[in-house]
């Protein structure tokens, strides 16, 4: 069994279902760092929890560890594409947040961390669903399982029919990473629509930068 196989269990629309709420507005509570002039903070309920997401407000901050770095090897860490390919939407974060209000909490979209789940495990987006890149592969056995889960319909010829197909936003470790175009890739190859996807390029090293909220998810 293969480490992202061995990680992966199976997800059902239950799981992919968010309530987000609306962010109590500037007067109600002064900050110094808000995500725009109007919007202080996001709440989202994520399994019935409330997860905030905001900026950090020590404005000293500073980013430490592997997000800190200019330079990796490429191959295999090249610089991504602004677009991936024809007809992906592009989003950054304030596009993130519209896309979890609009999309995600009337379960009409799902928010998707591509990477691994080693990377996965410490930290995401809150409201993200950890779908690792290679499971979207055509000779991963969970594929057609995930496209079913995503509102995909497999018709008795084998082909598939994504008219009710779910609006899916994208993202892994930032403009260096791979995972998230990789699974893009292989999502249009097996024939969903570029004009239901997006793509995050910034990924966690951006959302990270920005001083804004990370979700660790609970050990299994």
């Amino acid at each position: 069994m293969s480490v992202v196989a061995k990680h992966f269990r199976p997800i059902g629309m239950a799981a992919l279902a968010l309530i987000i709420t609306s962010a109590v507005p500037l007067s109600a509570q002064a900050r110094d760092v808000n995500i725009t002039k109007d919007i202080p903070y996001v709440d989202v309920k994520v399994g019935g929890k409330t997860v905030r997401i905001e900026r950090i407000q020590d404005k000293t901050h500073k980013l430490t560890g592997s997000y800190t770095k200019t330079s990796r090897a490429c191959p295999p860490f090249c610089i991504q594409p602004i677009v991936p390919l024809a007809g992906v939407k592009i989003a950054g974060e304030l596009e993130v947040i519209k896309f979890l209000k609009d999309q995600v909490a009337k379960n009409k979209g799902v928010l998707i961390d591509a990477r691994i789940p080693q990377w996965h495990k410490k930290g995401t987006i809150p409201g993200a669903v950890n779908i690792p890149f290679p499971l979207f592969a055509k000779d991963n056995p969970y594929r057609d399982r995930i496209l079913a889960v995503l509102g995909a319909k497999k018709l008795e010829d084998g082909t598939w029919d994504f008219g009710g197909a779910r609006e899916l936003m994208l993202f892994c470790n930032g403009p260096w990473c791979g995972q998230s175009p990789r699974a893009i890739r292989n999502l249009v190859a097996a024939g969903y629509p570029p004009e239901k996807l997006h793509y995050y390029r910034g990924g966690m090293q951006n959302w990270l930068l920005l001083g804004l909220s990370v979700h660790k998810p609970k050990k299994r």
